[in-house]
């Protein structure tokens, strides 16, 4: 169409009316704590490699800095629980306990390990957001500052894919929020579950939204800023 802006995504481009439009969009960075990405974490306790977490951070940033260049809100979540533990259920104490973690900071809001890690550039007016739930809609404000700020458009990206993204993708979904993943600037530390977790989106024709590289997302929010066709 004459005069559209949009992001080239599958299996249809974003969004689906051609109107991109950066004050009602949001780009929403999953996570990227500490605690996910560094060598004595909770991921790596866990058994897994946080290198392929590392390796998304350089894209991030270029994302964040085109996306609050064009207008975007930018919005990070943390997940943690207090630091006295007063949120966490019994179920969740038994978890914390098998995985190894009584009686260490990891994952606790009062850890230097619950910040995002300096690599990621933030700005005074990004939003935080801090969970406990893998989705950042549960039991958190999210939803009341998106729809504060008028945001009806959100834009996937952190760790892991398979797991908070993924949940978070979902739950925006549920709420018609217009939803894109970008599948190169999110991870996780099993290359098979990223990559189900990156088809899962694009089921059913595009059930929970659409998925997109950084590179298009890129080009799409900096050609807003290009004149129109019909200019």
């Amino acid at each position: 169409m004459t005069g559209t802006k949009w992001i080239r995504s599958r299996p249809f481009d974003y969004p689906y009316d051609g109107n991109l439009d950066p004050k009602v969009t949001a780009l929403l960075v999953i996570d990227l704590q500490a605690d996910f990405l560094s060598s004595d974490g909770y991921f790596a306790r866990k058994g897994y490699d946080p290198a392929p977490l590392r390796a998304i951070l350089p894209t991030v940033n270029a994302l964040i800095d085109t996306a609050r260049a064009a207008g975007c809100l930018i919005l990070h979540t943390r997940q943690g629980y207090r630091a006295d533990m007063a949120d966490m259920t019994p179920y969740e104490r038994w978890r914390r306990k098998r995985t190894g973690l009584e009686g260490t900071q990891v994952l606790l809001r009062s850890s230097p390990g619950f910040e995002i890690v300096p690599e990621i550039a933030l700005h005074a007016s990004d939003v935080i957001v801090d969970k406990t739930a893998n989705g950042a809609f549960t039991h958190t404000d999210l939803d009341h500052v998106l729809r504060a700020r008028g945001i009806t458009h959100l834009l996937f990206s952190g760790c892991t894919t398979d797991v908070c993204v993924s949940t978070t993708m979902r739950e925006a979904a549920d709420r018609n929020y217009q939803c894109l993943l970008i599948e190169d600037a999110c991870a996780s530390g099993d290359q098979y579950a990223h990559d189900a977790a990156v088809h899962m989106v694009t089921v059913e024709d595009g059930i929970y939204g659409v998925v997109s590289k950084a590179a298009d997302v890129i080009a799409g929010l900096r050609a807003l800023d290009a004149p129109s066709a019909n200019s």
